[in-house]
């Protein structure tokens, strides 16, 4: 990885709730509403919860499309949203799992384990996005079409990504983990594309484009790499053994 420093539900669109019908290519996206704290009994409430929190870490790659082609201010904001429920989602089963996994079996204790880990990445994932985010936000002139179109192109795969992810998960679906390892090729192809071609123009001093594309490109490329984590982890949670340590051409197939 290139490094710099310096039941299921629709993507949020705007302005409808957050029960809204099919999705309409090129709607606008919405912000949500501000996340209720449920109220959370047994190990099933943190399992449900955790699904959740992948269809929300969806949402907001979807709205970075929006963002990026339309600077749409309700985009911005939907996202923004997604991050503080991702946020919250996490400090709520990083208190409430001690308990849940006393009072369960081993194989509902593995379970509630990659609960903790999956809402870890999903939390992280909300960040980068975020970031993407902020960043397109601050931003006062136009990018360059054809980077636009290979931010979209990542966080589209990405969405996807995470959409097999809620779908494996739901259904203990193997094949969801393996096309989510594949496919992070895809994110890690048209970032490192970014990469060269704009380590090696020369640009007009002062000019920070390209750098705010780099940036925003490591951040997707970063998120692929959290979701790839949730496709190890549905990897264990159904085979019993741990894809962490095994080579990724060798993993994906």
């Amino acid at each position: 990885m290139v490094e710099l420093r310096p039941s299921q539900r629709m993507p949020r669109k705007a302005p409808a709730s957050r029960n809204a019908g099919a999705e309409e290519e090129g709607a606008s996206a919405r912000p949500a509403k501000t996340a209720a704290e449920p109220k959370l009994g047994g190990p099933d409430d943190l399992a449900r919860l955790a699904l959740k929190a992948c269809l929300i870490a969806r949402d907001a790659a979807f709205n970075v499309r929006d963002l990026l082609t339309h600077s749409s201010r309700m985009a911005f904001l939907a996202i923004k949203d997604c991050e503080k429920e991702l946020d919250l989602i996490e400090r709520q089963i990083d208190e409430r799992l001690p308990a849940a996994i006393t009072r369960v079996n081993e194989v509902r204790a593995r379970q509630l384990l990659s609960t903790l880990k999956s809402t870890t990445d999903l939390e992280r994932i909300g960040d980068l996005v975020m970031s993407v985010a902020m960043r397109v936000q601050a931003r006062t002139s136009k990018m360059a079409a054809a980077d636009v179109r290979q931010l979209v192109e990542m966080s589209a795969v990405l969405r996807d990504m995470l959409d097999l992810v809620h779908q494996g998960f739901s259904t203990l679906d193997l094949e969801c983990a393996r096309k989510v390892l594949q496919m992070d090729k895809e994110i890690d192809r048209v970032c490192h594309g970014l990469f060269q071609k704009h380590l090696a123009e020369t640009v007009a001093q002062g000019d920070t484009t390209g750098f705010d594309v780099l940036l925003m490109a490591q951040a997707l490329e970063r998120a692929g790499d959290h979701t790839t984590n949730l496709a190890e982890d549905l990897y264990s949670l159904i085979e019993g053994r741990s894809l962490r340590h095994v080579p990724k051409k060798k993993a994906a197939n």
